[in-house]
């Protein structure tokens, strides 16, 4: 089976990422996937579920980690079996002293070897899986440890706390943005720390340039310009709980909607690289492409290829999304024919962005 270029130089072998760190709404947005046959690279499942709750005909998530698997399976199997109260405890979006019998009760759903996964780790059961990756104790440490150097737990309240744009500019600028603010993040999420504790190292072989300075302009936009109040992903990076806005998979009114479209057999995982199941499935097609940011960690060359494979698995007019955190990749010149940006759109969703760590969002759709 076909490999990918990331892995062959970072640890798989272990949850990376517990939650998805790509904005779901700007994800559906970009999509459209009303109807549509989706093709979603895994993580930890959540924008997967997102556009099934968005009307998705059928999501295919496509995932080469098995500790990913893992999250998306116990979550597969939280809709399936838990109501939606027990499901936000168990996730640790809201504080709960039950989770680890929480998860019994939906144990007996999951396949043998996810259920041996989850059975052998009961700590992070009883802390709430959405804390379970190595990107998460990274955030957990910046926020426990980093984050109160600048700023006492009152005024991180404060910050998020709903405010008119002019009562935000001015919070950040006068009460947020101090010197120890800006020399704690330059630190803490400069290529160094982050690729050793957030980060594989090899996550940022095409990286060039200032890491923490690039994330830091992004993120004064999320908190100065963007509702804090209204950010689950600041929400939790900074208190490690979801605020009263949730994103799309964990919303009450997707619950359901998610619930059914599983029952109906619309949602399937396939263990392998992108790459791998574009190769093993060559007669399958798909109407939307959620990408991540899966070429940050491919060369040009690598991205090209992968695009150019991506094409010949797309109906016309079908759509993909990705975003860049550090890496600039789109569409190359050999694929002006088959593949269309949508930059405007792509711009516009992402200064909606509310996960700010990535500098570049990427839209486009394949030509008739």
């Amino acid at each position: 089976m076909s490999t990918t270029e990331i892995q062959h130089r970072a640890d798989f072998s272990a949850v990376r990422y517990a939650q998805c760190w790509e904005d779901s709404r700007v994800l559906v947005a970009a999509l459209k996937p009303q109807g549509r046959q989706c093709l979603s690279i895994g993580s930890a499942g959540d924008n997967s579920f997102a556009l099934l709750a968005a009307g998705a005909a059928a999501v295919t998530a496509v995932e080469m980690n098995a500790a990913q698997i893992a999250c998306i399976e116990l979550r597969r199997a939280a809709y399936a079996t838990l109501d939606h109260a027990e499901m936000l405890e168990l996730m640790g979006s809201r504080p709960s002293a039950r989770r680890v019998r929480i998860y019994q009760a939906c144990r007996h759903s999951l396949p043998r070897e996810v259920r041996e996964f989850w059975d052998s780790r009961p700590g992070a059961v009883e802390r709430g899986i959405g804390s379970a990756g190595k990107f998460e104790h990274y955030l957990a440490l910046f926020r426990n440890r980093v984050l109160p150097l600048a700023h006492s737990r009152q005024r991180v309240h404060a910050l998020l706390a709903p405010r008119t744009p002019e009562e935000r500019v001015w919070f950040y600028q006068q009460i947020w943005d101090n010197q120890r603010w800006r020399w704690i993040f330059r630190v803490f999420f400069s290529r160094t720390v982050m690729g050793a504790l957030g980060r594989d190292s090899g996550f940022f072989r095409y990286v060039e340039g200032s890491v923490a300075a690039r994330i830091l302009l992004r993120t004064r936009h999320a908190l100065a310009i963007l509702d804090p109040a209204e950010n689950p992903y600041l929400h939790w990076i900074l208190t490690g709980t979801h605020g009263a806005v949730l994103p799309e998979a964990l919303e009450a009114r997707n619950f359901e909607v998610i619930r059914k479209a599983l029952a109906a057999g619309r949602f399937e995982v396939v263990q392998a690289p992108l790459e791998g199941m574009l190769a093993e499935h060559p007669g399958r097609s798909f109407d939307a492409f959620n990408l991540s940011d899966i070429f940050d960690y491919m060369s040009e060359e690598k991205t090209a290829d992968l695009l150019e494979k991506i094409a010949g698995a797309a109906n016309p007019g079908a759509r993909l999304a990705y975003w860049n955190m550090l890496v600039p990749r789109s569409r190359p010149e050999s694929l002006a024919d088959r593949l269309q940006p949508c930059a405007a759109e792509a711009e516009r969703l992402l200064e909606q962005d509310r996960a700010f760590f990535y500098s570049r969002f990427v839209v486009e759709e394949v030509l008739a």
